[in-house]
């Protein structure tokens, strides 16, 4: 794991720590409902950041004999789980305390503590949501931002982006939703405001929950890379055929991988061990991400044979 992933997010704990603490005094002594709705959203956040250094902490585990590729599928699991977290107590929090706030509304007092605070948190929030989109920017290059978060194996960085996002939106409908109620004497604006708040963070848990499941199902290794060592592999005379590769990320920096080759018929035993020696040193010297490789040795047409056998098994199961 990075420690740039890592520095994000410490970055996000902290900030969000305070901010929390800050939300939950204004809320208690103004009574605003969008208030308390960010103060559970910082809450949750905080948790969320606890539970992503929690994972990564378990996925450093070595391998062992129950789980023999290591335990790197771990900061997967984790960060599904803060999709869940976001989603039902940040969301469901905000939108049932929201309705009561529709339902019997009562005035904010004394307002200005809750500007206060919240200003304060932008600021918090805004040094946190720059130091990660930062990271993230260094992770994804040229491609767009859709793209780099579709394409990342990290959800450490995209989900700290997206929380504080989702962040500062709730922040903009907090100052808002509490002005309004004040200024227009409309109490029922603030509670409609911690509504909003809960929609946002239920959108932003959808998307993680989207992004994680593909890393938990398993997903390959950029395309680049997997052409990339195809042209590695064709390069060796001894291989006449490159039959098939498999890719997949266990974690953002372990990637199993899995080869079928044809070699020259009049290859030796020994010059083929020799080969595969040599290509597994240079595949993991270019990409020290593959952590696993295996090379299985086999003539084109049994492994063609072998593709027909599989997919006439599917169909006749399906």
């Amino acid at each position: 794991m990075a420690s740039g992933s890592k520095k994000v997010i410490y970055a996000a704990m902290i900030g969000n720590g305070l901010i929390a603490i800050a939300k939950f005094v204004g809320a208690s002594i103004t009574g605003s409902a969008a208030m308390l709705s960010e103060g559970i959203h910082s809450l949750v956040d905080t948790g969320n950041q606890s539970l992503l250094l929690y994972g990564i902490a378990r996925s450093k585990r070595p391998a062992d004999e129950k789980h023999p590729f290591g335990y790197a599928s771990e900061i997967y699991f984790w960060a599904f789980i803060v999709a869940i977290l976001i989603f039902s107590i940040g969301a469901g929090i905000s939108i049932y305390h929201g309705i009561e706030k529709v339902l019997h509304p009562h005035p904010v007092a004394d307002p200005s503590i809750n500007y206060i605070i919240l200003s304060l948190a932008m600021v918090f929030e805004g040094v946190a949501w720059w130091i990660a989109y930062k990271e993230f920017n260094t992770m994804r290059g040229k491609k767009s931002l859709f793209e780099a978060v579709r394409d990342s194996k990290d959800p450490t960085v995209f989900t700290v982006l997206f929380e504080d996002t989702a962040a500062m939106l709730g922040l903009v409908v907090a100052l808002i939703g509490i002005w309004i109620s004040v200024t227009y004497n409309l109490p029922v604006v603030d509670g409609i405001a911690s509504i909003v708040i809960g929609i946002i963070l239920a959108g932003t848990a959808l998307l993680l929950a989207l992004e994680t499941k593909g890393l938990l199902i398993g997903e390959s290794a950029a395309p680049e890379i997997v052409d990339d060592i195809k042209k590695l592999v064709n390069e060796y005379d001894a291989i006449i055929a490159l039959n098939e590769i498999r890719t997949l990320h266990r974690g953002p920096n372990d990637v199993l991988l899995a080869l079928s080759v044809d070699y020259n018929d009049s290859v030796l035993a020994g010059e083929v061990e020799r080969t595969n020696t040599l290509m597994e040193i240079a595949i993991k010297e270019k990409y020290p991400m593959v952590k696993r490789l295996f090379i299985e040795v086999q003539s084109a047409k049994d492994h063609k044979e072998e593709v027909v056998r599989a997919r006439e098994a599917r169909a006749k199961e399906d």
